[in-house]
C-alpha cells in the first residue's frame, strides 16, 4: 500500500500584505498567506488569457460566452504600449483597442478581469509591447530612470482614464492589476510601476508580478504569480522533449520555473524568489497550449495540457491561470509587423499573423479537446474551491526520485482536518508512463483518521490523471467517506442535495459510506468493516443513486468519463442545471445556445424542461435520468474551388538570425518564388452568422493566405490542418477569394517538429502544395424553453 501522512496546516498569516479591498467595498476581495477570498468565502480563479487587441471587437462578445462556458471565472488580459501608442503622443483605444468596451463587456457577462498593463508586456509581441519610437529615447527602459518614467506616467493616466469606474471598489470588474512582465532583477521599479498606477488612478485589491526565475518581487508589495506549460517554442530545435518542462507533471511544492523567459535573459537565475511562506501559490500562465516558432513546432495534445493543470492544482495551486485559454492573431494594421522576431532582436521567428497557441479555443473560436476536459476541471473547482483553498499539499512517504523517475507512481494530497483531495498524474508528454498495477492509497489525515482507498487494490492505467474525495459533504448529513470516482459539481435537484461523480477511466467506480446508510439505485452494495461500500458498475446518465440516512436523503449521479466531458453546469430557464452536449453550450439570458460542430449533435437536460423550442430541435427522448433532444446537422457547404496558379516553388534558403543564431523564416521576398493557389469561395457558403472555417491539409513548410493582396493568416506547418475562420472576412472573400502561397523547407534549416509527423514534414522538401481545401460550418443554436417536465 502507498502511505502518505497528512498533519494540520499552520494558520496563515494575514494582515502583512498591501492587498485587498478597501474596508466597506461591496463583495471584498481579500488574501492571505494560503488563499484568496471573494465576498468573504474561499475563491480559486480560474483565469483564462484573452488579448482583446488581437480580435474583432466585433467577436467579443460571442467568444466571451464561450470562455466562460468553459468555467472561466476571471478574464486575464494584456494592454500592449505599441498598439495603444504606435506614433507618440497620439493615443489609440478606439475599435478592436478599446479596452473600456471589453471590460465593460466582461462585466456584463458576470466575469471578473485582471489586466496585465505592463509597460512592457512581451506576449510574443513586437519589442515586448514598446513602441519603436522609445529606442529613439535617451532613457534606461525597464528601469527608475526618470526619463523612463515620464513616458510610462501618462500612459499609464490614459489608461486609468479608460478603465474609470470599472475598479472593484467602484462595483466594476477589474479585481487584478499586473505590472511589467518577467522582470526578474528590478524590485525597485516593480514598486515604483505599482506607486505610479495607483498615483495615476488605476485601483485593483490585488496586485501582481511574474515570479518564475527567481524573480526579486519586492517584499509586500506585489503577489507573485508562476507558470509552467507542457513543452516551450523557446527552446532550440533540439530532438525530444525540452527537459525543463518535465517537472510539471510531478508533484512538488516548487512554484518557480526557470525556463519561462530563459532565453530572454542574459544569465541564469541566482537569487531564491519570493518567499512561498508569505504568499498564496498562484498562477497565471499555466500552458493552454504553446506558440510555433519557425524552429521550434511543438504539438501539445489535450492531455499534456489538462494533466500539468491537475498537477498544479495537486501542488498547492489557489489560482488557475492559463495562457493562452483563447487564441488570437497579431495586429497587421500597424506600421510595422507586431510579432516577436529575428529583425527585432528576439531569439525566435514567429508567425506574422496567427497566436493560435494550440488553445483550448482556437484563433477563430475553434473548440479543441482541451476546453472540454479542462472544463470538467473548472467545475470541481467552482463546486469544492472554498474547501481545496484551505488544503495544502502533504506528499507520499515514498517520493520519485528524479526528474527522470518514470518507474514511481505521482500521486499527492491536499487535506485539511477529516478531509482531503487524492491527486494522482499517470502522464506525461513524450514519454509513456507505465500502468501501475495493485495500487491501494493509505492516507493519514491530520485528524489523525487513516482511510485506505480504494477497499481492493486496483490499476491505475498509463495516462489515467484524477483527483479523488475523502469525506466529502454530500448534503442532508449525510458523508462520503472516500470515492473511487471523481468529483465534478453538486447542485439541487427537486429539493434534495446532487453530487455528480465521473468515473475514472479503467478504475472501478466505488463509493465508501457510513454502515447505517441505504443505498437505491443501479448499484452493488457491500458492507465490510462498518462500511457500505457502493460499486457503480455501468456509469452513465442512469446511474443515479438515492441515499437515506438518519438526517435525511441525497442523490448521486456517477457519470462515466465520456459523459462527464461533456458536462455543463448553468443557470438557465429560471433554475441550475445539468446540461449534456458534445458542442460548446451556455447560457445567454433567457436561452441555452450551442455552436454546433460535431456530427450527431443534441443537449440532455436535468431537470429537463417540458419542451425545448428552437429551429432544427428534433422530438425529446430520455436518457437516463436526462432528456436528451436531437438538434439538425450542421449544413453540408458548398465547396469552393481550388485552383492552382503555380507549382513551382523555391525553398527559402536555410537562414539563421536572432540572439540565439536560431533558423529564421523565410523573407518577404521568398514568397515571390512559392507555389500558388486561388481559391474560390461561394457566396452562399457564408449566409447566416455561425463561424465558417476552411479547412486546407498542406504539404510544405510555411503557408500564407493572401485577400486582394492582403496578408490575413499564415502557417508554420507543424501537423494539424491549417484553419482559417473566414466570418471576419466573410463579404471580400467572397468578392476576391483567397491566394494561398506555400512554400518548400530546405533540409539545411534546423526545425523541430513533434516526431509523430516529421516523414509528413520530410515530404515538403521536394513539395509545396495545397492537398485539399474544405469549408466546415460551426452554425449557432438557440433554443428556450416552455415549462418544466420530470426531473
Amino acid at each position: 500500500m502507498l502511505s502518505l501522512h497528512a498533519h494540520d496546516p499552520s494558520a496563515p498569516l494575514a494582515g502583512h500584505l498591501p492587498l485587498g479591498s478597501p474596508a466597506g467595498t461591496p463583495s471584498p476581495v481579500t488574501v492571505d498567506s494560503q488563499s484568496l477570498s471573494r465576498d468573504g468565502r474561499r475563491w480559486i480563479p480560474v483565469m483564462g488569457e484573452f488579448h482583446f487587441s488581437r480580435c474583432p471587437a466585433a467577436e467579443w462578445r460571442e467568444e466571451l460566452l464561450k470562455i466562460k462556458a468553459g468555467g472561466v471565472d476571471l478574464l486575464g488580459t494584456y494592454l500592449f504600449w505599441n498598439q495603444h501608442e504606435n506614433d507618440r503622443g497620439t493615443y489609440r483605444f478606439d475599435g478592436d483597442l478599446d479596452v473600456r468596451g471589453f471590460v465593460t463587456l466582461c462585466a456584463e457577462l458576470d466575469l471578473a478581469v485582471a489586466v496585465r498593463i505592463g509597460p512592457w508586456s512581451h506576449g510574443e509581441c513586437r519589442n515586448g509591447g514598446f513602441p519603436d519610437w522609445l529606442e529613439d529615447v535617451d532613457c534606461a527602459p525597464r528601469t527608475d530612470d526618470p526619463a523612463y518614467l515620464a513616458l510610462v506616467a501618462p500612459y499609464y493616466r490614459r489608461i486609468s482614464h479608460e478603465l474609470r469606474g470599472l475598479f472593484h471598489e467602484d462595483g466594476g470588474p477589474i479585481v487584478a492589476v499586473q505590472v511589467e512582465n518577467e522582470l526578474y532583477d528590478q524590485p525597485e521599479h516593480l514598486a515604483t510601476l505599482r506607486r505610479m498606477a495607483e498615483e495615476a488612478g488605476i485601483r485593483a485589491p490585488l496586485w501582481t508580478a511574474t515570479g518564475w526565475g527567481a524573480a526579486d518581487i519586492p517584499a509586500g508589495t506585489l503577489l507573485p504569480l508562476y507558470g509552467g506549460y507542457p513543452e516551450a517554442f523557446w527552446e532550440d530545435a533540439h530532438d525530444g522533449w525540452a527537459r525543463d518542462m518535465r517537472r510539471h507533471y510531478f508533484f512538488t511544492p516548487i512554484r518557480d520555473d526557470h525556463a519561462i523567459g530563459a532565453d530572454l535573459r542574459s544569465s541564469a537565475p541566482t537569487g531564491t524568489g519570493p518567499d512561498a511562506r508569505r504568499y498564496p501559490y498562484a498562477t497565471c500562465e499555466l500552458g493552454g497550449g504553446m506558440a510555433i516558432a519557425y524552429h521550434r513546432r511543438p504539438l501539445v495534445p489535450a492531455a499534456d495540457i489538462t494533466s500539468l493543470a491537475l498537477t498544479k492544482l495537486g501542488s498547492g495551486s489557489v489560482w488557475q491561470g492559463y495562457y493562452l485559454y483563447h487564441g488570437c492573431s497579431q495586429r497587421v494594421d500597424l506600421k510595422e509587423p507586431n510579432q516577436e522576431s529575428h529583425d527585432t532582436g528576439y531569439p525566435n521567428d514567429l508567425p506574422t499573423v496567427t497566436y493560435d497557441f494550440q488553445a483550448p479555443l482556437g484563433e477563430y473560436g475553434q473548440v479543441r479537446p482541451a476546453f472540454h476536459a479542462l472544463r470538467r476541471q473548472h467545475l470541481f473547482l467552482h463546486a469544492y474551491g472554498a474547501e481545496l483553498a484551505r488544503m495544502p499539499l502533504h506528499l507520499p512517504d515514498r517520493e520519485p526520485a528524479s526528474l527522470d523517475d518514470r518507474s514511481t507512481l505521482r500521486w499527492a494530497v491536499r487535506s485539511a482536518g477529516d478531509q482531503g483531495f487524492l491527486f494522482v498524474n499517470n502522464h506525461q508528454p513524450h514519454e509513456t508512463l507505465p500502468d501501475h498495477d495493485g495500487v491501494r492509497f493509505g492516507v493519514t489525515l491530520p485528524s489523525g483518521r487513516t482511510v485506505a482507498v480504494p477497499a481492493q487494490p486496483v490499476r491505475i492505467p498509463s495516462g489515467a490523471h484524477f483527483v479523488w474525495p475523502i469525506g466529502l459533504d454530500l448534503g442532508a448529513g449525510l458523508r462520503l467517506e472516500w470515492a473511487g470516482a471523481e468529483p465534478v459539481t453538486r447542485l439541487e435537484v427537486d429539493g434534495l442535495p446532487l453530487t455528480v461523480l465521473a468515473a475514472t477511466d479503467g478504475v472501478p467506480a466505488t463509493l465508501a459510506l457510513a454502515a447505517d446508510v441505504e443505498i437505491q439505485g443501479p448499484a452493488r452494495v457491500d458492507t465490510a468493516e462498518g462500511t457500505t461500500l457502493v460499486t457503480v458498475t455501468e456509469p452513465g446518465t442512469s446511474a443515479l443513486l438515492t441515499l437515506t440516512g438518519p438526517a435525511g436523503r441525497a442523490r448521486v449521479l456517477v457519470l462515466s468519463p465520456e459523459h462527464a466531458l461533456r458536462l455543463n453546469r448553468m443557470r438557465v430557464f429560471g433554475q441550475d442545471r445539468l446540461v449534456l452536449s458534445d458542442d460548446v453550450v451556455f447560457a445567454d439570458g433567457d436561452r441555452l445556445r450551442l455552436h454546433i460542430a460535431s456530427d450527431a449533435p443534441s443537449v440532455a437536460l436535468l431537470p429537463a424542461p417540458a419542451s425545448l423550442v428552437g429551429s432544427g430541435v428534433g422530438e425529446a427522448v430520455a436518457d437516463g435520468v436526462f432528456t436528451r433532444w436531437p438538434l439538425a446537422r450542421a449544413p453540408r457547404l458548398p465547396q469552393p474551388v481550388l485552383e492552382t496558379v503555380r507549382e513551382q516553388a523555391v525553398a527559402a534558403p536555410a537562414r539563421t538570425g536572432g540572439s540565439h543564431d536560431r533558423a529564421s523564416a523565410p523573407r518577404e521576398a521568398d514568397w515571390d518564388k512559392a507555389a500558388v493557389f486561388r481559391l474560390t469561395v461561394p457566396a452562399s457558403a457564408l449566409d447566416g452568422d455561425g463561424e465558417v472555417l476552411l479547412r486546407l491539409r498542406c504539404t510544405g513548410d510555411a503557408a500564407r493566405a493572401y485577400l486582394d493582396g492582403r496578408l490575413v493568416a499564415d502557417h508554420f506547418w507543424y501537423g494539424p490542418d491549417w484553419e482559417i475562420g473566414l466570418r471576419r472576412f466573410a463579404d471580400a472573400v467572397v468578392r476576391h477569394g483567397l491566394e494561398i502561397r506555400v512554400l518548400p523547407r530546405d533540409p539545411a534549416a534546423r526545425v523541430y517538429v513533434d516526431a509523430s509527423v516529421r516523414p509528413r514534414f520530410d515530404a515538403a522538401v521536394t513539395r509545396a502544395a495545397v492537398e485539399s481545401a474544405a469549408l466546415v460550418a460551426v452554425p449557432r443554436v438557440s433554443l428556450t424553453a416552455e415549462g418544466e417536465g420530470r426531473v
